[in-house]
């Protein structure tokens, strides 16, 4: 077997179910997030870790959460731009790329979760909250949590084979 050909359909398929997966995901806990939890208000569960329901206007971090509302526009046309990439670049990886399809899965589906959100919502739904005493880490969300490891996995594929990447 060629091991320059792409993916079968069956092998794309799979990677388009687990970007499925993740939204359907991310979108069920963020609607129990925001029927089940007043915004805001912290509900402790561990010393470490919180669900507290907060609406991220902006990027990570609310970065441009501030903005005047064009940051809308902006982030909406930037997932989508994105995921579209991404629907472009698994039909052209080659099937000795399993962990690169893997990643790329996983942003996929990240990136429509939120972009549901804002195209919705106007925002995306955080509601995970983790600390240390009083530092606490960004709230995020499933969707941002699947992004953060097919991001991490992409770049440890391409640290594993550089060569198929040059």
């Amino acid at each position: 077997m060629d091991s320059d050909a792409t993916f079968g359909r069956t092998q794309l398929l799979g990677f388009y179910l687990l970007a499925a997966l993740v939204v359907v995901l991310d979108w069920w806990t963020k609607s129990l997030a925001s029927s089940l939890l007043d915004y805001g208000v912290p509900h402790v569960i561990t010393p470490l870790f919180n669900l507290t329901l907060l609406h991220n206007r902006g990027a990570a971090f609310s970065l441009l959460s501030e903005a005047g509302g064009w940051q809308h526009w902006l982030l909406g046309g930037i997932a989508l731009a994105v995921s579209v990439a991404i629907v472009v670049a698994l039909r052209r990886l080659p099937r000795a790329a399993r962990w690169q399809g893997l990643g790329l899965a996983l942003v996929l589906g990240g990136a429509i979760g939120n972009l549901g959100d804002r195209l919705r919502l106007g925002y995306v739904v955080d509601f995970i909250q983790v600390h240390y005493q009083e530092l606490y880490w960004p709230a995020f969300n499933i969707a941002d949590s699947a992004i953060t490891v097919g991001a991490a996995l992409l770049i440890l594929d391409m640290l594993r084979n550089p060569a198929r990447d040059s």
